[in-house]
């Protein structure tokens, strides 16, 4: 052989390396690209099944949807383990939704990493409000339609897509720890999660923690969410009678409850919309969120002509890092069954935002104290039915969130960026104290677009492939990496 025709050797370890993970990651990048007509394929057999989690709709899909989503965690054979469990509902003998959990052990001081996600869906609402049938997954353009197609069932195949392309890179030579936790009930409040990650604790241990259920900044900017707010939601009574009585008769004298409640219900906010609660703070991050038009917001949230914003400061940051208060519902008589008479009771639902940095319960205490200091006219005001969740900031030095940031914006060809979530995952806080070492990085694979929770949510495809490269490439690096 000729000194022309001999294979170059590398001069050092080091290169020789650094040559070994480039190699790998081409590897990777291929495997993503070959693996993905598969993984839509299999995203679109899950969203065929209705597994909505609330208490109304038939479990057995929910059943049904957690052993699809073990056979896929099975097939890819990267696992020592693959298990359906349900854990109770607080201190009852109630289970909660069937969760998937599936385990492998480090080797070689690799670290482990917990991938969560849930294979639980909103239910679909109204059927006319979809173009299509909400459980028949269809592609128009460039993305798949139907409930769960993006929340979260593609946060769950962008886990198994990512585990299959590091399966294929590394074969039996994989390293590196890995835990999936796939809950089952994550849209009817998580109320078994506690309990699972106790019962769980050793399997789920992990350095770091990937939590596949957020979004992105648009479907060509990629981001890492690093604070989310916490919530609050209870129903609110307002009584002034104890019983109805004739409104042409008493009415200007007597305090209907319906009065009492808008009343008390203005004083919430302030001219501008802004909350006027007392002790619920604001966060004050330390760089001002990036720039986000009136017209942005208008065509995101789609406003009505004509309408305008609330609140005060830039627009992200109220809805990143400021407290909000909302009346999601109300029990009174339909304008259909109204009669002339004046309310003795009133009831409405709350829904309050929690600034990160913020307890819950310290918040719900503020608005408790709020409500029952300016109820009007002497009206009684009882809550229950108290639902309480803690926001969540992520620490951004540590290296995973470094390695997460650079993984994606080599997979997207885009810098990624840190954003704040101005809806909640509560259960990340029960992460936070099982287990407090791990550094958590919350991804996703949403895009304005989405529409989740909505009709005709959808999940944009090229999103969904980036996602999966960022994930498989921020997996086969940590595969190179110590623990520690």
């Amino acid at each position: 052989m000729t000194d022309s025709q001999q294979t170059p050797v590398p001069s050092s370890s080091s290169e020789a390396e650094a040559s070994a993970a480039e190699g790998a990651e081409q590897k990777v990048r291929t495997a993503v690209e070959a693996g993905l007509p598969s993984a839509v394929a299999d995203l679109s057999q899950l969203v065929r099944i209705p597994s909505v989690s609330w208490s109304a709709f038939d479990p057995a899909n929910v059943r049904r949807s957690a052993e699809a989503v073990a056979a896929l965690l099975t097939d890819t054979g990267a696992f020592d383990s693959v298990e359906i469990k349900q854990a109770p509902i607080g201190s009852g003998d109630t289970l909660g939704q069937p969760a998937v959990l599936a385990t492998r052990a480090a080797r070689n001081g690799r670290p482990t990493v917990l991938l969560y996600a849930h294979h639980d869906v909103q239910p679909q609402g109204d059927d006319a409000g979809w173009n299509t049938p909400p459980f028949e997954p269809t592609v128009r353009g460039d993305r798949l339609y139907g409930r769960g197609a993006a929340d979260d069932k593609a946060g769950v195949m962008a886990h198994v897509a990512s585990v299959r392309a590091l399966r294929e890179t590394f074969g039996d030579d994989l390293e590196l720890g890995l835990a999936v936790f796939i809950e089952g009930e994550e849209e009817f409040g998580s109320r078994s999660f506690a309990n699972f990650l106790e019962q769980n604790t050793e399997a789920l241990a992990a350095d770091v923690i990937v939590v596949a259920d957020s979004d992105n900044v648009d479907v060509n900017t990629p981001a890492l969410t690093v604070s989310l707010r916490g919530n609050v939601t209870f129903r609110l009574t307002v009584s002034t009678l104890e019983h109805a009585s004739h409104s042409g008769m008493y009415g200007g004298a007597a305090p209907d409850a319906m009065l009492a409640l808008v009343k008390l219900l203005a004083t919430l906010h302030d001219e501008n919309g802004a909350v006027a609660v007392e002790g619920l703070t604001s966060y004050t991050a330390a760089e001002e969120p990036p720039a986000f038009s009136e017209k942005q917001l208008a065509e995101d949230a789609a406003f009505l002509d004509g309408v305008t914003s609330v609140g005060t400061g830039p627009i992200l940051s109220r809805m990143w890092s400021q407290p909000t208060i909302t009346v999601t519902g109300i029990d009174a008589p339909t304008v259909a069954n109204a009669s002339n008479t004046l309310l003795p009771s009133v009831a409405v639902r709350i829904s309050s935002r929690v600034a990160p940095g913020q307890p819950a319960r310290e918040a719900y205490e503020a608005l408790e104290r709020h409500l029952r200091a300016h109820a009007p006219f002497g009206a009684h005001v009882a809550i229950d039915d108290v639902d309480l969740g803690d926001p969540f900031l992520v620490d951004t030095a540590g290296w995973a969130a470094t390695e997460a940031k650079r993984a994606m914006t080599d997979a997207w060809g885009t810098e990624a960026v840190e954003t704040g979530i101005g809806g909640s995952i509560p259960f990340i806080a029960d992460l936070v104290r099982e287990f407090p070492e791990a550094q958590i990085l919350v991804t996703g694979v949403e895009d304005p677009d989405t529409r989740a929770h909505s009709p005709n949510e959808s999940l944009h495809l090229g999103v969904f492939k980036r996602a999966v490269l960022s994930e498989a490439l921020l997996l086969a690096r940590l595969n190179a990496r110590g623990a520690h």
